[in-house]
Formats: structure tokens, sequence, C-alpha cells
């Protein structure tokens, strides 16, 4: 399976499970998408550092474009392919969905002191 397909897979996964599965609903909230474009800052940051000084590295048959180090173009932003936009969106999204189910779930716990 390429690096292509598994990041159309998770990305309509993570939205499922926050919107259908535990109905958290984090992606229609103002204060998401604010979050996730300071975390994107973050990510372009350490993904072009990563990936512009080849400490890691992607094979071209399982990415979209080829393995030319780019900063921008053929299918890289900040010389990281794509792909990452999509795995770092359903990261972030599944970590702030979990935190927010489990946060929900013990507040509805009675204290047992």
């Amino acid at each position: 399976m390429t690096y292509t397909l598994l990041a159309l897979i998770a990305v309509p996964v993570a939205l499922v499970i926050d919107l259908v599965v535990v109905r958290t609903r984090v992606v229609l909230t103002l204060q998401w998408w604010i979050a996730y474009a300071i975390t994107l800052a973050g990510q372009f940051a350490v993904n072009g550092w990563l990936t512009g000084r080849r400490i890691v590295t992607y094979d071209g048959s399982t990415i979209l474009g080829t393995n030319h180090q780019r900063f921008m173009g053929d299918w890289r932003i900040f010389y990281a392919p794509v792909e990452d936009l999509g795995f770092g969106f359903a990261l972030v999204l599944l970590t702030i969905v979990s935190w927010r189910w489990w946060s929900a779930r013990d507040a509805r716990r009675p204290a047992s002191d």
C-alpha cells in the first residue's frame, strides 16, 4: 500500500471517528481550525527541516511526485510530500478527539471519594 493511499484513507477515517463514531464534532468548531492552523505552521517547519536536510527520505514510488528534493512543487510543500498534510491532519484530529472523548467520559463518572 502506498503512502498516498494511506493518507487518503487516514483523513476520512479520522473525520468519521470525530463526526459519527464518538460524535465530538471537533472539526465543526472554529477553535479546532485555529488550533490546526497553528499546528500546521509547526508541521511545515519540522517537516521542512527533516526532509530538506534529507534526515527523512521517502521512496519515490510510494508518494505523489518524485523523490527529488524541492522546496515547493512536484507534490511537495516545504520539501515534504503533500501526503504528510493528510497524516498530520488525521493524527492531530484523532488526538484532540480522544482527549475530548475521554475528558467527557471522566466528567460523567461519579466521584469516588
